[in-house]
């Protein structure tokens, strides 16, 4: 049977240990599903893993803000970033919050008819030229702008890793794309969406963990600790780098405009002054960085020869580490403004 990993072979539920199966046990208690792929295929590396689901958990799942409205942050940057995977999860969260006439029009690309709901579904899709003067303060109550501030930059890095690492389909053979699929899935997370959990109960994953700056518009709160977490782990995947490819993939990134690069001599202009053998390492990371959705078995394999059979943990980190480049330059932007 067809599964959506495309490069990694995650571990299996049932044969889960330590971080990892914590993080699962506490997916299927928040989220309400025992299998994400998203989190299956990070879970080579637990560090990763564990720093995602925690700024995943406590920014989009907890709060004061209305679930559906954190859910359309994540639909609005996940359109944004040609993530159809994330839109199509996002679209049946809505469903499961009840709200399916929105559901149905950002399943469509649609901006929302609601006032509200149109000017955060427009904050968000803005979210990535926010380093060139496209971001502004959420359009919503000072006390919950963290956590959309949260949400949009935990879904910048996810739908980095998911175009990266999985297929587009969320459901075999694409029937996420039907109607009454999606209002069904969401029926059946109808109970789990509707729960608030309490803050902060993703800490305790983050014991041992390397540790960055926490960010000041988190400061003090759950989400901080975990965006500076998974700051710091992601960051850790530039020693698969030489000093010249690290430089030559941050370079890139910080004249990047938000926008997706051209189909004609990229990434190969970016990554010219980087030795040979060390291009397949940086094309991945720039990749993942400024257009993960143009990943090709044939990059990977290349990755992986010149590696001598580099990891699954290895892959993840790398792409990890292009994926944090992009949303530091995206949350330079958000914060200068917030």
């Amino acid at each position: 049977m067809p599964t959506p990993y495309r490069y990694v072979t995650p571990v299996p539920v049932d044969a889960a240990t330590g971080r990892v199966a914590e993080v699962y046990r506490q997916i299927a208690r928040d989220f309400g599903m025992t299998r994400m792929p998203l989190f299956l295929t990070l879970s080579p590396a637990p560090d990763v893993l564990a720093a995602t689901w925690a700024l995943l958990r406590e920014s989009l799942l907890v709060g004061e803000a209305p679930r559906a409205a954190k859910e359309i942050v994540a639909a609005g940057v996940s359109l944004a970033n040609e993530c159809p995977f994330c839109v199509d999860a996002h679209t049946v969260l809505l469903h499961a919050t009840g709200e399916h006439r929105l559901a149905e029009t950002i399943a469509r690309g649609e901006r929302p008819p609601d006032p509200e709901h149109a000017r955060l579904f427009d904050w968000a899709t803005a979210t990535a030229t926010a380093a060139t003067g496209g971001g502004r303060t959420p359009p919503c109550p000072p006390e919950q702008a963290a956590e959309h501030i949260g949400t949009a930059l935990a879904f910048h890095f996810i739908n980095r890793m998911v175009s990266s690492l999985l297929t587009a389909d969320l459901l075999p053979a694409g029937l996420q794309r039907s109607r009454l699929v999606r209002r069904l899935g969401g029926g059946a997370l109808s109970r789990a969406v509707r729960r608030r959990p309490p803050r902060g109960e993703a800490l305790p994953l983050l014991r041992g963990l390397p540790a960055y700056r926490e960010p000041g518009w988190a400061a003090g709160a759950p989400m901080g600790a975990a965006f500076a977490a998974l700051l710091a782990c992601a960051r850790e995947g530039a020693a698969l780098l030489d000093d010249e490819a690290v430089e030559a993939v941050l370079e890139a990134v910080a004249v990047w405009d938000g926008g997706h690069p051209p189909l004609s001599g990229w990434p190969s202009g970016p990554l010219a002054d980087v030795a040979p053998a060390r291009r397949p390492a940086a094309r991945l990371a720039l990749l993942a960085a400024l257009a993960p959705y143009r990943v090709t078995d044939a990059d990977v394999a290349a990755w992986r020869e010149t590696g001598r059979g580099r990891s699954d943990a290895d892959l993840v980190r790398l792409l990890a580490f292009g994926a944090i480049s992009a949303v530091e330059r995206v949350e330079a932007g958000l914060t200068a403004t917030a």
